[in-house]
């Protein structure tokens, strides 16, 4: 079996979740170490699956002016750095078709970000490096997109794949999480993540000094959007975490703080472990006598 598979395998049979975190993007290697070091020694304590996660380059950004991290080769030797240092596996996006054979070197996990779920050639060009795919679903698609999404990757001859609510367009700046989408994106036949952070954006919804906009975000209700999708049943949770969400030069305000990790992961464990999310009801609709 390839480690990939290996891997796969591994992450489907997490008990209550897996847990893909990280910083938003590549700051600088000695900020992503030390954000790897403090990751696993919180995931280890739990016995949590990790994936780090963090991005080499931002490209979807509301601002051609706004940080957008290291690039692709720089990013990824320091993806490397901590992947051997922590031994830990690593999951960082693309873009582009022609990132994916030098990603798929370093990278455990390809992430398709959600504006491009669709783009086919993407898709297949991450699929063919025989990595885990997780595709986040567009804030402007059904569920069943998904399906459709997923299979792309099947037919390019990958079996490892997964699919991510990350939230749905609610007017212009605002995003809502449906809960019923963590049942229905089960259709693909693949595990569910719930980006418990993304799903808190405010795209374009936060006014910049001298002019200009940037996401927003509501970190304070990361916690109410964890709690929905581990009761529902999740296989695992996507969280962007920083040491000091103020200062972050990306998505700073839907961060969460490390600090308070260790606690809500203690917390969602807790109600992963009473909730049957994952089992499915057998609904006998036969008159009830008692």
């Amino acid at each position: 079996m390839d480690s990939s598979t290996l891997l796969y395998n591994q992450l489907k049979a997490a008990d209550p979740f897996f847990l893909l975190a990280g910083p938003n993007v590549i700051e600088s290697e000695e900020h992503i170490i030390y954000m790897a070091k403090n990751l696993k020694s919180i995931a280890s304590k739990l016995g949590l699956p990790l994936v780090f996660k963090s991005s080499f380059d931002k490209a979807n950004r509301t601002s051609s002016k706004s940080f957008r991290g290291p690039g692709l080769a720089e990013g990824l030797k320091i993806l490397e750095k901590v992947k051997t240092t922590y031994d830990i596996p690593i999951v960082t996006d693309v873009h582009e078709t022609i990132q994916c054979e030098a990603v798929g070197k370093v990278a455990d996990i390809i992430q398709i970000p959600a504006f491009l779920c669709r783009q086919t050639d993407l898709l297949v060009a991450a699929a063919k490096t025989g990595k885990i795919i997780n595709i986040k679903k567009g804030q402007f698609c059904a569920p069943s997109v998904m399906e459709n999404s997923a299979e792309k990757i099947r037919l390019a001859g990958n079996e490892n794949v997964m699919v991510c609510e990350r939230g749905t367009m609610f007017g212009y700046n605002d995003l809502i999480v449906d809960p019923r989408n963590f049942e229905w994106l089960r259709e693909a036949n693949c595990p569910v993540v719930a980006d418990i952070t993304h799903s808190l954006q405010q795209p374009a919804g936060r006014k910049l000094e001298g002019g200009g906009v940037a996401s927003g975000g509501l970190r304070e209700l990361i916690p109410c959007i964890a709690r929905t999708a581990v009761a529902v049943g999740v296989d695992g949770i996507f969280m962007e975490v920083h040491d000091d969400p103020l200062k972050a030069p990306v998505d700073g305000p839907t961060q969460w703080p490390l600090r308070h990790l260790e606690e809500l992961l203690e917390e969602l464990i807790a109600i992963a472990r009473v909730s049957k999310g994952k089992k499915q009801y057998e609904i006998d609709l036969t008159p009830f006598r008692p």
